[in-house]
């Protein structure tokens, strides 16, 4: 008969014990919502647009300490400014201490509209700036337009094709980059293989990579696994109300084991 009891005991601590770890579970799980939310606020609040209708369409973003202007093409997937590319921006000026861009050689692939490149400049990098050739008209505009006297190092445009002629373009014995930075560059398009060459071809042994990328398939989730085959991962924040993370990454064995830091 004791048995039964302390059987009967042990179950109802054991409950007692489960129901208790679904509760801070479920309050941690409402506070990283609610401090997502926070966040994804803040960043979306940095987005503004033209009081007046002009004949060229823009967008305006507060980042750095100034103001720019992005001209975007809707015609154009690449020409667009997505929310990755807000948050890898965020990052990088409330985090401009521990990833100090001042002198830092910083390459980004598929800028797209260059946003990211933009704030990169302003944070003092010297930076270059990179997407397809069809792109590079409305990329150097912005570009111009943006930092031109403001910064320090004035930003290169220049033409990458994932995977091709990169030697040529990007040789190994003079390139080095401090920083790769990429948003949104993996989506539903038939060159992931090249970017991942890419990838492969900039990064050097010290080179860190931060990259913002939007879940939107599976085949997102298999280039994520693809790409741990040459680098370490690290995830610095996740958004789920944007199904966003935002990466650093380094190759095999170079990153420091450290607790991520969170964006704030």
């Amino acid at each position: 008969m004791p048995v039964v009891l302390w059987h009967s005991m042990d179950l109802t601590t054991s409950q007692h014990n489960h129901l208790q770890n679904e509760l801070i579970r479920e309050l941690e799980r409402q506070e990283g919502e609610k401090e997502d939310e926070q966040i994804v606020a803040e960043i979306m609040r940095r987005r503004f647009f033209p009081a007046l209708i002009t004949h060229k369409s823009w967008e305006g973003f507060r980042f750095a300490g100034h103001e720019i202007r992005i001209t975007e093409a809707t015609d154009c997937y690449g020409a667009v400014v997505w929310p990755s590319a807000l948050v890898l921006c965020y990052f990088l000026e409330t985090n401009s201490k521990q990833y100090n861009l001042v002198d830092k050689n910083v390459i980004e692939i598929g800028a797209g509209t260059g946003l990211v490149s933009i704030v990169a400049s302003l944070l003092g990098a010297l930076v270059t700036v990179t997407d397809l050739p069809e792109l590079l008209g409305n990329l150097q505009h912005n570009v111009l337009q943006n930092t031109k006297l403001k910064c320090k190092h004035q930003p290169c445009v220049k033409e990458l094709s994932w995977g091709i002629d990169l030697e040529k373009n990007f040789p190994r014995s003079s390139c080095h980059f401090d920083y790769i930075m990429a948003a949104d560059v993996v989506y539903h398009h038939p060159f992931l293989d090249e970017l991942l060459l890419t990838f492969d071809h900039l990064c050097k042994n010290d080179t860190v990579i931060l990259w913002a990328m939007k879940f939107r398939l599976d085949k997102e989730n298999q280039f994520v696994d693809r790409f741990q085959t040459l680098f370490d991962l690290e995830v610095i924040s996740n958004f789920p109300s944007l199904n966003i993370t935002l990466y650093k990454a380094m190759r095999k064995g170079r990153m420091k084991a450290r607790p991520s830091k969170p964006m704030v």
